[in-house]
């Protein structure tokens, strides 16, 4: 399959590398508007680099859209309508109508599109999946040290939406409430949030993001009726505590503790591939459109109860 990355910054490098060694792509080019950036990634792996885009259409198959956020819709949306599989990194649209609009450009395409929510793809995730049950709360923290990249969106779209998207994808309720709070550390736009989510079945989930945190760490905690499940998505390690059927000497349940490390793997390379498998067999992909679009509703609702907060105290 024909392949390209748009975008040749951080992440679109690593996207580019990927392309370049996956056995069903044949990277064609990269494109991106920056002289410099596109050329030494053009060299570092000898393919075509493009100032514009647009001079890939026609030439390829699929590509992924890893430029600015803001970028992500008219990019995605004209390789959609030019027949082109597309996936778009997270997340997939700076604003839900965007990403309603996108869906639809796919649906009439008939071709995939996939949102890169990278953590799905995680080992440590994927091995937590056969343990779950229905989970009565969750937790997650999501903490990162200041960097000036990725700042044009808030901490909300840049890295609260990872665990977003898990949780729906654990729970799979709809949201019914929403309480959030948050505020703006070192950029113009909101550094570290806190939202609680309800949904219909009962379950309730607390997400803690910062990214002016003195320490990086990502971690998931799952609380059902039959175990406490910790997942480390940093280290990939997964602990399940389960209550025995013994009792102890002092009266108290004795408890199982079970603690698996897992390979850190490619999680970014397990994407691709999943990507170019359902651009090829034409199956639902990893992460569709429509899962990257209800985890863009539930952050900017988020988002806007955040802000609101922040006028109110003001």
């Amino acid at each position: 399959m024909r392949t390209a990355v748009i975008g040749a910054g951080y992440l679109g490098r690593f996207h580019a590398q990927k392309y370049a060694t996956v056995p069903n792509s044949e990277l064609v080019g990269i494109a991106d508007p920056a002289p410099a950036a596109r050329a030494a990634l053009g060299a570092e792996l000898g393919v075509a680099a493009y100032a514009d885009y647009r001079e890939l259409l026609g030439r390829v198959d699929a590509v992924s859209v890893v430029t600015p956020t803001p970028l992500h819709f008219a990019v995605a949306r004209e390789f959609l309508e030019a027949g082109v599989h597309v996936l778009v990194e997270k997340p997939m649209t700076a604003t839900v109508q965007e990403g309603v609009e996108l869906v639809e450009t796919a649906r009439r395409s008939g071709r995939i599109l996939q949102v890169g929510h990278l953590e799905r793809f995680n080992a440590a995730v994927q091995a937590v999946q056969p343990l779950l049950g229905v989970p009565r709360f969750i937790e997650s923290a999501r903490l990162a040290p200041f960097k000036r990249r990725g700042t044009e969106v808030d901490v909300v779209l840049d890295l609260m939406i990872h665990d977003i998207d898990l949780i729906l994808s654990i729970v799979r309720s709809a949201v019914v409430s929403v309480d959030a709070i948050g505020s703006s550390v070192f950029s113009q736009e909101i550094d570290i949030a806190n939202a609680r989510l309800r949904f219909a079945n009962g379950c309730v989930a607390n997400a803690t993001a910062s990214r002016v945190s003195l320490k990086t760490e990502r971690r998931l905690r799952l609380f059902q009726d039959d175990a406490y499940v910790s997942v480390d998505l940093h280290q990939k390690v997964l602990t399940v505590i389960r209550k025995g059927a013994e009792m102890g000497e002092d009266g108290m349940p004795q408890v199982s503790i079970e603690e698996t490390n897992y390979e850190q793997g490619d999680a970014l390379k397990s994407e691709i591939e999943a990507f170019l498998d359902a651009a090829a067999t034409g199956t639902t992909p990893a992460v569709s459109g429509e899962e990257g679009l209800l985890a863009l509703r539930t952050a900017v609702s988020i988002t806007e109860q955040v802000a609101s907060s922040m006028r109110k105290f003001s």
